[in-house]
């Protein structure tokens, strides 16, 4: 028989694990039993009624949370060098275009989100065997191949991320930090269950969300009511 970790006996002792919990409630308990020394990141997933292996129930989207992610987002723009001064004034942390392809070509990924424009995407493309695997290739669906630079750049800083669902139908995305109040987090957790609604594909049949969990880093997962979720 496994043995119940010390942390996990203290999560226990404070919260009924089995329990459904509103957002907000929810957000508390994932607080009260994290006990990491750094401040944990606090996910949400979210289990949906989608065959991910047919086109039309992929279910992909991007929700800005208004709280932010409470993590520092490193941006590259590759642009051309008419668009170079826009993203960074618009708070880029790397700005250029062929030095940087060189540089990931090499093995450089010390970045959270690529931004770039349709007028380079040729050749971005060839980073894609290092920068699909990574979840960090430039997709006009997610708004990060766009002409309006500043305006993505600015969008992602403030907290705006992308999310598509598993193959075992599965949403997973960070809604904040541990250090978040729970109105915080489930301000956040509400928008993106909101956003997930609005993306519900029309033949997705039977049940739609059928679970929904919050967690941070290193805590189980606590229930979250789906009927009390808004």
């Amino acid at each position: 028989m496994a043995k119940i970790s010390k942390n996990r006996k203290a999560a226990l002792a404070k919260a009924d694990l089995s329990k459904e919990y509103s957002l907000t409630d929810a957000a508390s308990v994932v607080k009260e039993i994290t006990f990491t020394k750094f401040d944990a990141s606090v996910d949400i997933d979210v289990r949906l009624g989608v065959d991910p292996r047919k086109a039309d129930q992929m279910v992909r989207g991007i929700v800005t949370l208004p709280h932010g992610t409470g993590k520092e987002v490193r941006v590259l723009a590759l642009v051309t060098p008419d668009k170079e001064q826009e993203a960074k004034e618009a708070g880029a942390d790397y700005v250029g275009l062929d030095d940087y392809i060189q540089k990931i070509e090499k093995g450089w990924t010390d970045i959270d989100v690529i931004i770039t424009m349709p007028a380079v995407m040729a050749k971005v493309g060839r980073l894609g065997r290092i920068l699909g695997p990574r979840n960090l290739m430039p997709n006009p669906k997610s708004g990060t191949v766009t002409q309006d630079v500043a305006k993505a750049v600015k969008e992602v800083k403030a907290g705006k991320i992308d999310f598509k669902v598993d193959k075992t139908g599965i949403v997973h995305t960070s809604v904040g930090k541990v250090s978040f109040t729970p109105e915080q987090l489930a301000a956040n957790a509400s928008e993106v269950i909101a956003t997930l609604n609005r993306l519900k594909p029309s033949s997705a049949k039977g049940t739609y969300i059928k679970s929904i969990t919050l967690s941070s880093t290193m805590s189980p997962a606590v229930i979250v009511d789906k009927n009390a979720t808004i």
